[in-house]
């Protein structure tokens, strides 16, 4: 709790590394996380490779090698059985388009001759003795692509004049192409032809259009037999194909298992040896010198890490601290509750080192404030069991691996939501508010019955009097205060909305007030942290009064009228609002009486001492400093004439920070005592700034805290017109149907719906954001800085979601 308090304490250390044992030493260190390392000189087989399993720790240097010669071997491996397997399906398909070509017919059958012996067809083949049996005839066979068959198919018949025939037919089945795998169809083609020089044309067409040209035997029982000898050889070419890629599956199944760990190695490898690249090299060129930030209470097991990362080398590495000259980065550990919470500070600005954090008081306020705006027992109940249902499933892996960017927003907040959930259902018991319907859980303080003994009700007088007021001075009326929340008989008042509008708007200026006074309060752990107890007299205290002078007494106002004020004389009653103005203008009102004794004197008394903490603000810390840097120049001046005051160092660590930086007031680092130029404008200028700043936002900051009034307004009356508007008319329309089941159906899904739309999702960001920003600007800025720099230890392990 130390640490979620303020940042850890935070040390800059050097670390003497021996030579042949620095890699085990950092690689060690990556393992840990404990330090951050500063600068001194400035897809084809479609496997998945799994995550390592376990803890792959990084290897020594000797095992590089390894690694590289067994990653080349299995490589080469891989390259020659991709090869293989290629040449083979390419062997492969060359024996499948010369069977395709040989196998379908481009001559027709005899059978399809008709019977008075005429044909449709003209065989390409004569039998022999016929008319020609001299006229030598020549066949080109192959296979082309389909795209290429029209423009191959005129080309022969313009170069040919014609003396060929040409036969194009696509192949019945498809065949796997050889480099994509992709099936494909093919065209084959047969062309007879006469002479040799058409010859010659045809080969040099087919070679341009880059067909597969293969032997085509003139004789038929020849062509049965080449395709019978090629269907041979393809079945066992299959085989050794298949042979082939069993063995690359393996190859594969080797990388696929060797490959993750090996890439998590060389990563760490790569990363330990950044590491050392920011390390100098001794005089004695025998260690490696380091520095690096590391947790002060994390020293003991660094060391140890280092003495048993190097004690094979003989030599133990130390640890030495040493004096921190610029500001320490900031170190705040978390867990899975305190994270989201946090991260809100952190989205305003990681804090400077050693400054009050927020974040502890954010885990009450920010969901409280939510509540405020979200009360409504129905909407934060399911806000809270979305939460805790991802909170009882956040160990399982496919939670925490899912890519979905909101999924992912809503799983990291998900104690926050559950937090701002549960707080709801509390403010919603206030409110008396489940789902915009008042609930009866204790008896009401009002009784109808004395009212209507007591009084002249008629049935004539009801009858003309459809509304009617309790009162409470009547005996019997009003029997106390609701146990807990608002009277659900408010909900069936006609002044319902006025009663909360007033309640809610005072409720909301008190809460204001105490969490602005609260931050200012916290300011005083910086000031007695940073030694720098003059700022709790001359800004701490005069904020204080500033702001409980004006606005506390406007909370004690609200107090005292909501005790002090009875029923009796509630219409009487003097207006705090008119009261509050008068204040300002040292005037009164005849018509608003005062609510106690002497209270115009009092509130003369708290403006005249509100204003007169003005000038200590702006004066009070310029003046200070300017007589602190006299008194430091004139000790300084006489140790140097008569040498007994050698360090010089100031009484104060204010007067060692360059240019009295706001920042630097506030968190200041512990060593830092360098000479600085004493420059008294800005200094007042600076002054000047965070006295405006101060005074102008409590008036504006007070306002800004109504946002809890009219957010809370806004979200009962959104609830209010939805129930109106769906649920009530539902349920009327069902009784008058007479089919109340079966209308209220669709009826509740779309209420649930709009629900869950508008006012959990809707409702809900907008409330999110109003309390986000109240933290930030009227909480944060009281006492908190946020201009450090968060510490990045140099670690192996991967950022858990």
């Amino acid at each position: 709790m130390g640490s979620m308090f303020r940042s850890e304490e935070v040390a800059l250390v050097q670390l003497f590394l021996p030579t042949a044992a620095a890699y085990t030493c950092v690689s060690q260190l990556g393992e840990l996380g404990l330090v951050e390392f500063r600068d001194e000189e400035v897809r084809r087989a479609g496997l998945a490779l799994p995550r390592p399993e376990g803890v792959v720790p990084a290897p020594p240097p000797r095992d590089l090698l390894r690694i590289q010669e067994e990653t080349d071997r299995l490589a080469q491996e891989l390259r020659d059985v991709r090869g293989n397997q290629q040449t083979l399906r390419a062997q492969l398909h060359q024996l499948q388009l010369h069977s395709a070509v040989l196998g379908q017919s481009h001559v027709p059958p005899l059978a399809a001759t008709d019977i008075e012996g005429s044909s449709e067809w003209t065989p390409l083949l004569q039998a022999p003795g016929g008319p020609h049996q001299d006229l030598r005839v020549n066949f080109v066979a192959g296979a082309v692509e389909p795209h290429k068959a029209a423009a191959l198919e005129r080309l022969l018949w313009r170069a040919c004049r014609g003396f060929l025939i040409a036969s194009f037919r696509e192949t019945e089945q498809q065949l796997e192409d050889p480099v994509t795998g992709e099936p494909a169809t093919w065209m084959t083609f047969l062309i007879s032809y006469w002479g040799e020089q058409i010859g010659q044309k045809i080969r040099k067409i087919t070679d341009c259009f880059h067909c597969h040209v293969f032997p085509f035997a003139e004789q038929e029982e020849a062509r049965r037999g080449a395709l019978q000898q090629l269907q041979q050889q393809s079945h066992e070419l299959l085989e050794v194909l298949g042979e082939t890629e069993r063995f690359l599956s393996q190859v594969l199944g080797r990388v696929q298992r060797l490959l993750p760990p090996w890439q998590v190695q060389i990563r760490k490898m790569m990363a330990v040896y950044l590491a050392l690249n920011q390390c100098s090299v001794s005089a004695t060129h025998k260690c490696l010198i380091a520095e690096a930030w590391c947790a002060a209470r994390d020293l003991p097991t660094l060391q140890q890490a280092l003495q048993d990362s190097s004690s094979e080398a003989g030599v133990s590495a130390v640890v030495h601290r040493i004096a921190c000259q610029d500001m320490p980065p900031t170190l705040i550990r978390t867990n899975r509750f305190t994270a989201s919470f946090q991260g809100i500070v952190d989205a305003y600005g990681v804090g400077r080192y050693q400054e009050v954090n927020p974040a502890p008081y954010t885990i009450i306020t920010f969901p409280f404030l939510f509540a405020v705006m979200f009360g409504d027992v129905g909407h934060g109940l399911l806000m809270f069991l979305f939460a805790l249902a991802m909170v009882l499933v956040e160990n399982r892996p496919a939670v925490k691996t899912a890519k979905n960017e909101i999924w992912q927003t809503f799983f990291g907040g998900r104690y926050l939501l559950l937090l701002m959930g549960l707080f709801s259902v509390y403010t919603g018991f206030i409110y008396n508010e489940c789902f915009s319907r008042a609930t009866v859980i204790f008896h009401s303080g009002w009784n109808v019955t004395a009212m209507a003994n007591l009084s002249d009700w008629s049935d004539a007088f009801l009858a003309q009097h459809p509304l009617l007021a309790l009162d409470p001075n009547v005996t019997g009326v009003f029997r106390g205060p609701y146990p807990f929340g608002i009277d659900p008989v408010w909900s069936l008042a006609v002044n319902h909305l006025s009663f909360l509008n007033s309640f809610k708007m005072k409720m909301s200026v008190i809460l204001g007030v105490i969490h602005m006074a609260f931050g200012v309060v916290l300011g005083v752990f910086n000031h007695l942290h940073f030694a720098q107890p003059h700022r709790l007299l001359l800004e701490t205290l005069p904020e204080l009064v500033f702001l409980l002078a004006l606005f506390g007494y406007l909370v004690f106002l609200i107090v005292y009228k909501w005790l002090c004020v009875t029923a009796a004389s509630a219409a009487s009653a003097p207006s705090i609002l008119i009261h509050f103005i008068n204040m300002f203008l040292f005037s009164r009102s005849p018509t608003n009486r005062p609510l106690f004794h002497g209270q115009e004197v009092v509130q003369s008394v708290l403006v005249v001492l509100a204003l007169a903490m003005v000038p200590v603000l702006l004066l009070g810390t310029p003046l200070f400093l300017c007589r602190q840097h006299r008194r430091h120049s004139r000790k300084r001046l006489a140790g140097r004439q008569s040498d007994e005051d050698q360090t010089g160092l100031p009484d104060s660590p204010d007067t060692t920070v360059a240019s009295w930086g706001s920042d630097e007031e506030k968190a200041g680092c512990p060593g830092d005592h360098k000479e600085a130029e004493f420059v008294l404008s800005e200094v007042f200028m600076h002054q000047a700034i965070h006295t405006i700043e101060f005074c102008l936002g409590c008036i504006s900051n007070t306002a800004s805290y109504l946002r809890l009034w009219a957010l809370s307004l806004a979200h009962a009356q959104l609830s209010e017109v939805l129930w109106a508007m769906v649920m009530r008319e539902g349920l009327s329309m069902g009784r008058k149907m007479g089919v109340a089941a079966v209308v209220l159906v669709p009826i509740f899904a779309a209420f649930a719906v709009l629900t869950v739309a508008i006012l959990l999702v809707m409702e809900g960001l907008s409330a999110f954001l109003h309390a986000l920003r109240l933290h930030w600007v009227e909480f944060q800025n009281k006492f908190y800085s946020g201009t450090g720099y968060k510490l990045s230890p140099f670690t192996f392990a991967m950022e858990e979601e």
